[in-house]
Order: C-alpha cells, then structure tokens, then sequence
C-alpha cells in the first residue's frame, strides 16, 4: 500500500510523549468510534494515551495529596483496550458534566485566580501524569471550556509548559449537523411536512420512526412513492438502498403494494447496474423506478407530487428534498458555493472562507467523484486531524491517499458494495479519483452482506 494513504498513515515527527483524551458532557453516537480513531492515531506514531474517566471530574479535585490514581481515574490505552471497541455502545473512559471553566465568562477572569482555580488544577493534574497533549471531546459547554483551558495556559510564565488542546465537537447546541434540506424548492412542501402529510426521514430520529409507523399501517395494494433529489446529497445509495428494504418488506407483509422511486438524476448515481438487477430478479410487480422525475410540488390533500411533466400519488410520500450544508456553516459564513456547499483545502480540510476552521464531511463542496458518504467524513476527519498535528510541529501538510468505500443492502441477506480512492492532485489543487482503483461489487452477496456488519 502506498506510504501516503490514510489507511496507513506514515508515522510522523513531533515532541509529544503522552496525550489525554477525555469526554464530558452527555453521551452521544459513535463516542468510542471517536476515542478509538483518536487513540489509534497516537498510538500509531508512538504516543502514549491517557483516557482520562468520567470527564473532568477527577482533574478538578486533583491536589497533591489527592493524586490522580491510575484505574479509577484514568486508564493506560493500548491497542489491545481498543479491539472491536469502535461499535460498541456507551462511553469506554465515561462522561460527567463537571466543568472547570464555569466560573470564567470573560477573558479577564483568567487572571482571577479565585475563578481561574479549577482550570489551574486541571493543569496540574494533567501535568502530574506527564501528559503534555489534551484532546476534549463533547458539546458546547466543553468546547468553550477547551478554549478556556488554552487562554488560561496563555497567562502562565514563558517558561511554563503548555498542553495544546484539540476539540472534538460531539454537539453544539443541536446544530452540529452535516446538512439541512433547501425545502423551498419543493412548492408546499413545508406545509405538507407539518402537517404529517410528507416525510423525508433523511436524518435519524421522529420522521424515520413515524416512516415506519407509516409503513407498518399502510394497506396491502398501497403506494410508498420515494422522491430523490438532484445530486449531490448525503448517501448517494442511500434512497435505492432505502427503496429495497422497502420493497423486501412489502414483498413478505403487503405483497399488493408498490413501490415507486421518483430519482430527478437521469439514472441511478451509485451501483446502478446492481441496484436494478436486484430490483428485476427479487421486486418485479413491486418496486418501479423512473429517472428525471423531478418533485417541484407537493399537494398534501390530495397526497399527490406534483413532477415536471405529471403528477403522482401516493398512500406514502417519502420526498428528499435538495440539501446544503447545514445551518451552522451557513451562521458562520462558510458557504461559499451555490448557496449551499463549504469550499475546502483539501490537504487540510480548513474552509476556504475562514482559515483555522476545519469543515468535514456532506457539508463540503465534494471534489470530483467524492461521494457525501460516512466513509468519505471519516477520512476527511483523518486529512483534518494529521494537518492539525502537522500545525502543531510547525510543519506543513503532507499530500495524502483516502479511501472510501460503501456497503447498500438489497434484501435482508444480501448487499452490494463500491470503493474508490482519491489522491492530492498538484496541479489542480484538489483531490482526484485514482485511475483503475476502486470499482463495485461482481454481484450482490451475503458475503458482502456479512463485511457490511462487520
């Protein structure tokens, strides 16, 4: 494998011996998914890594004759802790809403030392396991404590050490999010989604537990219509994958019902040949699909989507609006294209609007071929994370390798799968597909199934 892909990335040159990781605040998804990344990537280039438990609610009762006592509040790391740990559910080192910055609400509160105490002891405690890399993982409360932290070790003697501090955001005030959808472009469509008339349950939560209600209460001869919107938007294979498990459902529970995708792209955008040649052998009668069936309109009365040409109705109206990027980077001023997508340097991940802040994943304005996929957002995480460490020592970002790869299922025990990789491209300044590599699957399988669990 190549030495600048990310799936192995070369080891790097630094000063850093031990770095911590801690998680505050409430728990969320893919938590140990994120300590585990975080802590291989040390591990990797020869740095220990400290899990400091239960937040920072041992470091702030820290003082020298109530020492930080490994076991109870922090655990050594090691890759042998991080096996088959990246699935798991809840938080490996634990969480707790302690917090050391509390007392601090503007910058000259640093140099109280009565309010500035508890990140003091923080410091403390961290520097007293040798710890001299901190990497904060949590909300918005946490993020402002991170910047605290850094601000206070601003005020210590020259010749003091400092801990530089990473933040993972886990949530911001519950707009930390990839993508919102541009429902303007849909006439009605607003209307009709409060009124309980139309779905897109593009985002996990209330839309796709009601779309399942929805489903289980349909009658038997139904119609579930599935509108798609122009490319690009978050899982190109999501909504075919979406109109399978649909359609496999239907074939056991309502074998009279249909299915019918409404794509406004000329055909299917990703695994096109394997999604319809498993729509032929195991849906015939039950899933049709039509491209350039562009939804304009929705008519929530009458259940009907209205297309450029016709209109269709439906007893199920599952419409994915068109996306952007979402209301964050728009509040930040990040957008920088069509009114939707965040322009990045794609050797660093840091918004071409605003240098220093890093943009990953659906809200980027993709390169050429660069799917909106969750594989894609993790390696935009790993491009972000080595460019940082690489700013850290003072170094310039080296060109990199990504991989990404796709796992849809088209029936209960079979999926099919597509993989690419994309490398720097000098003269063009942005990542390309690499010539011959990646491809999809032969055929649909449930041995492709079994990887997509695994």
């Amino acid at each position: 494998m190549p030495e600048n892909t990310l799936s192995r990335p070369p080891k790097m040159l630094h000063n850093f011996r031990r770095a911590a990781i801690l998680f505050a605040g409430g728990p969320a998804p893919a938590a140990n998914a994120v300590i585990s990344a975080a802590a291989t990537a040390f591990l990797r280039n020869e740095i220990e890594v400290v899990g400091i438990k239960h937040g920072y609610s041992a470091l702030v009762n820290y003082t020298p004759s109530n020492t930080l006592v490994e076991g109870r509040d922090y655990v050594m790391v090691n890759h042998k802790m991080l096996g088959r740990t990246r699935n798991s559910q809840g938080i490996m080192i634990g969480t707790a809403r302690a917090n050391p910055g509390k007392l601090v609400s503007h910058p000259s509160h640093l140099s109280d030392p009565e309010k500035s105490a508890p990140l003091k002891t923080v410091y403390e405690a961290l520097r007293s396991i040798g710890v001299d890399l901190l990497v904060s993982i949590g909300g918005d409360d946490t993020l402002k404590t991170a910047n605290k932290f850094k601000m206070f070790q601003e005020r210590l003697p020259l010749d003091a050490h400092r801990i530089p501090v990473v933040h993972l955001p886990k949530t911001i005030d519950n707009d930390y999010r990839g993508i919102d959808f541009t429902f303007g472009d849909i006439q009605g469509y607003e209307e009709a989604m409060q009124a309980g008339r139309v779905l897109h349950a593009w985002k996990a939560g209330p839309q796709t537990v009601e779309l399942r209600r929805q489903l289980e209460q349909m009658r038997d001869g139904g119609v579930y219509v599935l509108s798609i919107p122009l490319a690009p938007y978050r899982c190109p294979p999501g909504p075919y994958e979406r109109a399978s498990m649909v359609a496999a459902y239907l074939k056991q529970a309502k074998p009279r019902s249909k299915v019918l995708v409404l794509d406004a792209n000329p055909d299917v955008t990703s695994k096109g040949g394997l999604f319809k040649a498993a729509w032929r052998d195991l849906y015939p009668g039950i899933l049709e699909y039509r491209g350039n069936a562009k939804a304009v309109g929705v008519d929530a009365a009458s259940m009907t989507i209205k297309l450029e040409v016709e209109d269709v109705k439906g007893d199920i109206l599952n419409i994915i609006p068109p996306h952007r990027a979402g209301d964050i980077a728009q509040k930040a001023g990040l957008i920088t294209t069509n009114n939707r997508w965040c322009d990045v340097d794609w050797r660093t991940m840091e918004s071409k609007a605003a240098p220093g802040v890093h943009v990953l994943g659906d809200a980027t304005l993709s390169a050429a071929a660069m799917p909106k996929s969750a594989s894609m957002a993790n390696s935009h995480a790993k491009i972000a994370a080595a460019a940082i460490v690489e700013s850290l020592n003072g170094r310039a970002p080296s060109p990199v390798q990504i991989l990404n790869t796709c796992y849809s299922f088209v029936s209960q025990h079979e999926a099919i799968r597509v993989s690419s990789v994309h490398a720097w491209d000098d003269k063009d300044r942005t990542l390309k597909p690499v010539a011959g590599s990646g491809g999809v699957s032969a055929a649909r399988t449930s041995i492709e199934a079994s990887y997509a669990w695994s």
